[in-house]
């Protein structure tokens, strides 16, 4: 099974990005309307953190294939390809935590207040930019890689703390919390398999397995809360 995987691989990044790629146009397009019904900050964030995880995905797998198969030659579109999708994917985790901590930074009656630029979001901007510089010039993903397992530890212990508080109540928070444990488990693992597995297949394909696990659990439970 493995070995037809890898012979696969490609294939089965192509299906891979359309099935994210759809689970995250349908994710946005749902949270907005709930944002447009329920006018809750929250999910405003939660929104952008999967428009941002869409662009991220739609630059490594559409861009970036265009450099791989050697269509685009330049060394330095390359290096755009891997900073850009480095900047939204790390964007996107700080918004999927900022969806947790919002209430304790911002007025809770100032909806108008932007989603997308605001002081808190533009410190996000500004880390997000440190971060991918430091990796761009040490040629490694090392700090994403932490402050994503970083990110995920602070939204697990907040996810599950908002699940036990809501009871019941919170069914959708259960999903939450489960998605943020597989989340923190993918990166982990990313981090873990680069310097000593040396990108093993087999580690890849089970973070690829996550990752879709963990996209599925966020799109269950939207579909399900907008019922």
């Amino acid at each position: 099974m493995l070995e037809w995987i890898v012979l696969n691989k490609e294939l089965l990044k192509i299906f891979y990005l359309l099935v994210v790629g759809l689970i995250c146009t349908i994710i946005v397009l749902k949270s907005h309307k709930l944002f447009k019904l329920s006018m809750h900050q929250g999910i405003r964030y939660f929104r952008n953190a999967f428009f941002f995880y869409g662009i991220a995905f739609l630059i490594r797998y559409f861009l970036g294939a265009l450099y791989h198969q050697g269509n685009i030659s330049s060394v330095y579109y390359g290096y755009a390809v891997n900073v850009l999708f480095e900047y939204f994917l790390v964007m996107a985790g700080f918004f999927l935590l900022y969806s947790l901590l919002w209430k304790r930074f911002e007025d809770l009656e100032s909806p108008h207040l932007s989603s997308l630029l605001n002081p808190i979001i533009t410190i996000f901007y500004m880390m997000a930019l440190v971060i991918v510089f430091l990796d761009f010039i040490g040629q490694t993903h090392n700090l994403m890689f932490i402050s994503q397992i970083i990110i995920f530890a602070f939204a697990i212990a907040i996810s599950y703390k908002n699940y036990l508080d809501n009871g019941t109540k919170g069914k959708f928070l259960k999903f939450y919390f489960i998605a943020m444990v597989l989340s923190f488990i993918t990166w982990t693992l990313n981090f873990i398999a680069s310097p000593i597995f040396n990108w093993s297949q087999g580690i890849l394909m089970s973070v690829y397995g996550l990752n879709l696990i963990m996209f599925i659990l966020f799109l269950y439970g939207v579909v399900k809360i907008t019922k």
